[in-house]
């Protein structure tokens, strides 16, 4: 590779090499097209779109060491290269690299770019650092760019969902099923956003359905949205067949090792002790985080928008930013996010460097209130590490009865995280292993976890409120009653519900479905889960 400076045009051969090889990526052929990156390589090594080429290549094969490179190298030959600093952007941003990210951005801003995939690109990144309002900006203009590309206006739809604004988003997801009528993603975000009223888009799905038997992504997006109208029409076997065998098809798709998830949870109980903790160098004292966390479809994003609802807080998404700082402190290469190996690697950090990271890392994403939330889930698997680096963080705990937390995740169709979620038998083997690392947490660290119940706090929503505000200790603010008037986006699968008022609608739903889900319910009674919580 040369270094900075403007490339040779690529000749006839050079050209039809790499038109060889965009086309094989179109069609998911990254073998071939690899090669024709190599070929043209060999023959001009400071060619651009070659570079760019490899870079796309290796993204496809999920290859992010080799795509940081090959992005890296196109923007030293060709700095107002925007697609590569877009890229890069969103490469940074995904490593928790928000300074790198936002730098990035930055020069695309200088570039001025109107290439609609540009602009689609810069949008997915102000997302993830949590600024939806001006993402939607971009999202927008790449439409006006591009009318009629369904993976433009999927993205669009997605974020006016995420404001509240599900008239406009129902009406572009049903101009994409108008331009794409086998548009699986489209109609599954269709039927999430909106109640059924009748079987209309049932039918279609299922004719649609018939057309990917040996498709699971795509099944899986069909059969999940069945399950959910079935269950708006009440129609409550069906809507269970339809989740069951979404469920089947998608995790058909994924790799999840319950061995190594078990070895992770064997490895934060060995490592993670109070003597442990009484042995850390003092943290960052920066009292500002608030850590939501718990098992998703719990009623983390509710608690979250009743605490966000207060005029000292800002809320600041689900940040990856701890877990990325440890990564990164700890030279952790693994691409799995969390693991046995991550966790012994962590142990010796300097809890301080930890904090100051996370807080670095966070800052574009944190607002300009006192405090800010982290609504992350799966932070609970690095609470004693959170206690460590920011000794004065708030941590909400979210508990909810097992059967209903369990099934609640089982019928929701999630992007890339919960891999357990998909088999009965493997959700509640983890919820297992999750109740009692939580149990063990409480034991070792008392007095530093807030447990809030979603049931009660769905049932009489005030006096938690209430008693959630004391330990934060926030005033109290009557706003945080009426946190379903919030106009900030929502990016979880909670962005429609939390736009109303709190309701007792999904308390025991679990139990229409007592029958269909005994596998579930046998592994936790084993375990000496008590369900009637």
């Amino acid at each position: 590779m040369t270094g900075a400076g403007p490339s040779q045009p690529a000749d006839s051969r050079q050209q039809a090499l790499l038109q060889r090889g965009f086309t094989a990526l179109g069609r998911g052929d990254t073998e071939t097209a690899g090669l024709c990156c190599q070929q043209a390589l060999e023959h001009q090594p400071d060619l651009v779109p070659a570079h760019f080429l490899v870079g796309l290549v290796a993204l496809e094969a999920r290859d992010r060491r080799t795509a940081f490179s090959a992005f890296q190298s196109v923007v030293k030959l060709e700095r107002d290269h925007a697609a590569a600093w877009a890229q890069l952007a969103r490469l940074y941003m995904s490593e928790g690299q928000v300074n790198l990210a936002d730098a990035a951005l930055r020069e695309t801003r200088r570039i001025q770019p109107d290439d609609p995939i540009v602009l689609d690109l810069i949008a997915t990144t102000l997302s993830l650092m949590g600024e939806h309002g001006a993402a939607q900006a971009f999202f927008a203009r790449a439409n006006t760019r591009q009318p009629g590309h369904p993976p433009f206006m999927l993205n669009l739809a997605n974020n006016l969902v995420y404001h509240g604004d599900t008239d406009r988003a129902d009406s572009i997801f049903r101009d994409i099923i108008r331009l794409q009528p086998d548009s699986p993603q489209a109609h599954w975000a269709l039927a999430s956003s909106a109640k059924a009223r009748d079987e209309n888009h049932i039918e279609i799905m299922q004719t649609l359905l018939e057309r990917h038997r040996n498709n699971p992504r795509a099944r899986a997006f069909y059969l999940y949205a069945i399950g959910k109208e079935r269950e708006d029409l009440q129609q409550w076997d069906a809507a269970f067949t339809a989740f069951s065998a979404g469920a089947a098809a998608r995790r058909a798709t994924v790799d999840y090792d319950e061995v190594a998830e078990e070895a992770m949870f064997n490895a934060l109980a060995e490592l993670y002790t109070p003597a442990w903790l009484a042995e850390q160098k003092p943290g960052n004292p920066d009292p500002s985080p608030i850590f939501v966390l718990g098992q998703p479809r719990t009623g983390t994003t509710l608690v979250e928008r009743i605490i966000s609802s207060h005029s000292e807080v800002h809320s600041a998404g689900e940040l990856q930013q701890f877990g990325l700082a440890l990564r990164r402190l700890a030279n952790y290469q693994d691409p799995r996010r969390f693991s046995a190996e991550l966790f012994h690697s962590t142990q010796e950090l300097d809890p301080r460097q930890v904090g100051n990271l996370y807080l670095q890392t966070s800052s574009r994403m944190r607002g300009s209130t006192p405090r800010f939330v982290d609504k992350l889930p799966q932070n609970y698997l690095l609470i004693p590490l959170i206690l460590a680096a920011l000794p004065n963080a708030k941590i909400v705990h979210l508990v909810r009865n097992p059967m209903d937390a369990c099934f609640a995740s089982f019928k929701q169709l999630f992007a890339d995280a919960y891999l357990h979620s998909y088999e009965q038998g493997e959700m509640a083997r983890h919820h297992v292993r999750y109740r009692r690392l939580m149990a063990l947490w409480r034991e070792r660290f008392p007095g530093r976890i807030f447990d809030i119940c979603y049931e009660d706090t769905a049932r009489a929503l005030e006096p938690n409120a209430r008693a959630l505000l004391e330990y934060l200790q926030l005033p109290w603010e009557n706003a945080c009653l009426a946190f379903h008037q919030q106009n900030s986006a929502v990016t979880t699968a909670s962005a429609v519900q939390v736009r109303e008022p709190a309701h007792t609608r999904s308390i025991g739903r679990w139990q229409r479905y007592r029958q269909q889900l005994a596998p579930m319910q046998r592994v936790l009674e084993a375990a000496g889960i008590p369900l009637a919580e």
